[in-house]
């Protein structure tokens, strides 16, 4: 089985659904942001603060257009989708999952954005940046799952049924 990619904006729940979708296909989980954390030695956060916003957009895109793995369930960062090298390079690898909730959905799941390790413009709401971002996550997404009214066994089963049909 190839991998299953998950793609959406921060507080979605890629990585919640991504350990539980693992476990239910007998896949590895992978958490593309902890694998940049390990390879850069720093919070994301860190590399934000030490390298700016395209700094750390241009080492995301670059660890995860080299993310070597198979039969696994790959929960990305949010701003992922920004890296063309990387969105070309997880397509080839799997299948690309969108999970979606509304703006007023995420926000009242997030905290501080900065300590979470989002990139976001300076003077930009969350709005912005979603408005920004769901055109980029429509574009790539092979599959799109609006979790707005969904629990996450519901959302496990709905990508399953998706990608064993």
């Amino acid at each position: 089985m190839h991998n299953l990619i998950l793609i959406g904006m921060p507080g979605c729940g890629k990585s919640t659904v991504g350990v539980v979708l693992a476990k239910a296909l007998a896949m590895d989980f992978v958490d593309s942001d902890l694998v940049i954390q390990k390879e850069m030695g720093m919070k994301l956060s860190q590399l934000i603060d030490l390298h700016g916003d395209d700094g750390f957009r241009a080492i995301e895109n670059r660890i995860n257009a080299e993310l070597d793995m198979d039969s696994s369930v790959i929960a990305t960062g949010g701003s992922v989708i920004y890296g063309e090298d990387a969105m070309r390079h997880l397509k080839e690898i799997g299948t690309v999952i969108y999970l979606k909730l509304s703006c007023d959905t995420i926000a009242d799941r997030l905290g501080d954005l900065h300590a979470r390790g989002v990139t976001i413009k300076p003077g930009w709401t969350l709005q912005d940046l979603y408005n920004e971002r769901v055109p980029l996550y429509e574009k790539w997404a092979d599959i799109t799952v609006d979790c707005e009214h969904m629990m996450l066994r519901e959302v496990v089963e709905y990508i399953r049924a998706r990608i064993e049909a």
